[in-house]
């Protein structure tokens, strides 16, 4: 879809006393997208009973394109279909364990429920009774934070259940704030829309509040989920523009095993999901089945994996975006696979796309694009490809002047195909639009040729007798009570038993290191906190793991997931999660939806009270400094994965009804040492760190798809060389003297930093320094950004680190060797970032392959 340019406002930023970051060329893009599919975002019925429901016929076509491409037919999930001739349901152990978790920090924890199933509050789950109300009045059940009512909160969290069945809903299910909606992984659970359905999205992520606006921001949309459901439109009219979920959100939140049937009649105006706003954000294991749109996707940026869409008119319809990084994605039997046109070639809003390890099947168009050699903005429209296969493709990459990459009437493999900006260590940047040549892939990052993923362990078939409880092993987790003795003795007694630790809901206080062996399992129940505090964690020339994962020289798998690390007060000396342990073989350990929280919540004494953004004074309030570092992997550490990882110092609190900025320090993000690699880091974050956000040194074979950062708010006040001084031993970063007769904005914490290091493949990445001393007026122009010197910086012997689309924002240099700046800002603009599509250090300051 191209937006008209006229309705596109000029680039520009404004600073709120809320952490809000308006920037008025996304609301314009928001508004003028929402305005072009106002029947989806005002959906108030079906415009047609012409159709009538669930068209039998197209079904049919369906499953027939289905057999022949060799994939098993869709799902049916119809009302109609008998309960009683539906095979056994297998146990699921979540919806049978006890469910004792708290709400440490609510005002009445002793009362308030976290695990609602929805049966409990009337759901039938019968596909004949209307489960909408009971549904709704699961959610929002005990005070909870509603859209448009209330900004965000941490102490009313809940997981919402729905056992196997069809639920027969006729209006949107509205989600609430720190919500998991969970449905049955054995036999999916069936969100059923009835013929007179109205509302955006059988759930709607996001409600619209009055006046137009989004209920909740949804840059600030944190710690949310939605997994095993089927979304099952095709009982509303083909023309009517329904949607299976809408989804503007932002980091720690995720979509999950979930399959979308939507009409594939003529005509059709369905969509499964639509996002038109947020920072996001990561979704694996989805699967479209028809609709005019199987993704309609606007956001800052996203990591979306094993995802499958057929006979849909457009399969993912991307209408802006900063960074997008499509892994294992699978197109079939559609007109146009990816359309990123939008805007056109003079007006493009679309920042970038990275697009990986996939299939183009039995498609008219697989990629439409607005870019050109000298298209506007200069960088917007970024394109890579590596690794596609292509199968009855008419066109692979078309042009607004025609083909730019010939499809095939048989088979194809596109090795690498990229338009946008290469840079070099020795050639002159080039302006590409042509084939280019992969990067090299270490044999240890990859599978038949892909690189290696894998999803969040559900444990499903795993039975009941094998989860055991924290707190039925005498762990309280009420945010009072030191569990640290609990804790280590249940994790460590399950690891010698072959259990999965279970972390009940709640806050568990540790006063010194909880140990994980290896062969340990441990996930948690709707976001439990581990936090950390007291003296233990106070000392920072001497820094503790909170978490220690693994001692030095040890080997073995461990599984982590659904968990957040937090500190409380001054912990200067406290490492969230540190990670010891080897793993060697074809499969590594893994961590999930597991998420570093520095301040900004209630209960972290480091609140909006405690620590308050503080531009116009130069102290340091001693009390805020709260984290030596969030993930520290240590030589020994090897083989291991980490999908949808958050790690946040918090810019904002969280439970402050106004989210007013604070001022909170911790010292370093995401730290690797490790000797061996093979590290994957799939849809992750790292933010607001003093130091850096991301650094690797000394280590190898390490597969990045879009790291996101942002740099903290206050810098330059303290600069990143504050409070923190560099520890012997941990290679921190000392800045340049160049910094001495600077602006002052050279000295700020680096997004990316790789030292020493070779085999380091990073498949987007969106480095942004919005502020500048807590104002945003440096970031105001792409074409002089001016809120932070540099922010990726390459040094000593490097070999094979390279980089696709890397988008910038505020910051003037966009990449450093050695000091030594080899592409900057200006030239560089996109939609609202800089960008380079193409980074390559495969050349002049390399190792030997062998070393």
């Amino acid at each position: 879809m191209h937006f008209r340019a006229k309705q596109l406002l000029l680039l520009g930023v404004t600073n709120t006393v809320a952490t809000s970051l308006k920037i008025p060329w996304v609301d314009s893009v928001v508004e003028l997208m929402t305005s072009e599919l106002s029947s989806a975002v005002h959906y108030n019925g079906p415009s047609s009973q012409a159709q009538g429901a669930h068209d039998t016929s197209s079904h049919q076509q369906v499953l027939q394109v289905s057999q022949e491409s060799g994939h098993s037919d869709p799902p049916d999930g119809s009302p109609e279909d008998d309960p009683d001739n539906s095979p056994p349901t297998l146990p699921y152990w979540f919806e049978h364990i006890k469910h004792q978790g708290v709400a440490a920090f609510n005002s009445k924890p002793s009362e308030y429920q976290v695990y609602r199933n929805v049966k409990d509050f009337g759901a039938k789950g019968d596909g004949k009774a209307d489960d909408t109300t009971a549904i709704n009045n699961a959610i929002k059940n005990g005070g909870r934070c509603e859209p448009g009512k209330c900004n965000s909160t941490t102490i009313t969290p809940a997981v919402v259940y729905f056992p196997a069945g069809t639920y027969k809903i006729s209006s949107s299910i509205i989600d609430y704030y720190y919500t998991q909606l969970i449905g049955n992984p054995n036999n999916l659970t069936i969100l059923h829309a009835t013929s007179d359905f109205k509302g955006f999205g059988l759930i709607d992520g996001n409600r619209y509040a009055a006046g137009g606006k989004l209920g909740f921001g949804s840059t600030n949309l944190f710690y949310r989920q939605v997994r095993n459901f089927v979304f099952d439109t095709r009982n509303v009219s083909a023309e009517s523009s329904v949607t299976g979920i809408h989804w503007p959100t932002a980091q720690a939140t995720s979509l999950q095993n979930c399959v979308f049937q939507l009409s594939d009649a003529p005509g059709t105006q369905h969509q499964g999901i639509f996002i038109e706003d947020g920072s996001g954000g990561f979704m694996s294991d989805l699967e479209f089945y028809g609709g005019n749109y199987g993704m309609s996707l606007g956001n800052q940026q996203f990591t979306m994996r094993n995802i499958k869409l057929s006979n849909s008119v457009t399969a993912i319809n991307q209408f802006w975006n900063w960074g997008w990084t499509f892994m294992g994605i699978e197109i079939e039997n559609c007109t146009t696979g990816l359309n990123m046109s939008s805007g056109g070639s003079q007006k493009q809003t679309v920042g970038s796309v990275t697009f990986i390890d996939s299939i183009i099947s039995r498609t008219k168009v697989g990629i439409i694009t607005a870019h050109s050699l000298d298209s506007s903005p200069k960088t917007a429209g970024n394109l890579v490809l590596e690794n596609i296969r292509l199968h009855q493709v008419d066109v692979a990459v078309q042009g607004e002047s025609g083909t730019l990459l010939n499809g095939t009437p048989g088979y194809k493999k596109v090795q690498a195909w990229a338009q946008g900006h290469q840079y070099t260590l020795d050639t002159a940047p080039r302006n590409l639009q042509q084939p280019s040549e992969p990067f090299y892939r270490p044999e240890s990052l990859t599978r038949r040729g892909r690189f290696y993923t894998r999803s969040k362990p559900q444990y499903e078939r795993i039975p009941l007798d094998r989860f055991v409880s924290v707190r039925d092993a005498g762990a309280k987790g009420d945010g009072e009570t030191d569990d640290t003795l609990a804790l280590a003795r249940v994790i460590q007694s399950a690891a010698e038993n072959d259990q999965i630790v279970y972390i009940d809901a709640g806050t568990y206080k540790v006063t010194s290191t909880i140990y994980i062996p290896p062969n340990s399992k441990i996930v948690g129940e709707t976001y439990p906190v581990i936090l950390g505090y007291g003296a233990y964690f106070s000392q920072p020339t001497s820094p503790k793991a909170v978490l220690r994962v693994g001692n030095p020289g040890e080997a073995g798998i461990v599984e982590l997931s659904d968990l957040i690390l937090s500190t409380q007060g001054a912990t200067s000396g406290a490492i969230l999660i540190e990670w010891n342990l080897a793993t060697p073989g074809h499969t590594p350990s893994g961590i999930w939806d597991v998420h570093t929280r520095i301040g900004g919540f209630k209960g972290s004494q480091l609140s909006y009270a405690d620590c308050p953004a503080s531009p116009n004074t130069i102290s340091i309030n001693l009390i805020c400094i709260a984290a030596f570092a969030s993930v520290y992997l240590s030589p020994s550490a090897s083989g291991l994965y980490l999908e949808n990882v958050w790690l946040w110092v918090a810019d904002h609190d969280i439970d402050d009804p106004e989210l007013r900025q604070t001022t909170i320090y911790g010292g370093r993000g995401f730290y690797s040492e490790s000797r061996d690699g093979n590290i994957f880091l799939v849809g992750t974050a790292s933010e607001h760190h003093a130091m850096y956000q991301y650094q690797f040194a000394n280590t190898k074979n390490v597969f990045a798809g879009q790291l996101q950062t942002e740099t903290a708010y206050y810098q330059p006040n303290p600069p990143a060389t504050k409070p923190f001084e560099p520890v012997e031993g941990w290679n921190d970063p000392i800045f340049p003297r160049a910094c001495e007769v600077d602006d002052g904005n050279c000295r700020g914490g680096w997004g990316l930093r790789v030292l020493n290091s070779r085999d380091l493949l990073v498949y987007g990445a969106g480095l942004y320094s919005f502020f500048s001393n807590c104002s945003t007026d440096c970031s105001k122009n792409p074409s002089s950004p001016k809120c932070q010197t540099r922010i990726f910086s390459l040094e000593a012997r490097i070999q094979n680190v390279n980089v696709y689309n890397l988008n910038t924002i505020g910051v003037k240099e966009m990449i450093n060797i050695d000091g030594e700046a080899i592409a900057e800002g200006k030239g560089n603009e996109n939609v609202f970032p800089n960008s380079v599509a193409i980074f390559r250090s495969d050349g002049d300051k390399g190792y030997d392959r062998g070393l």
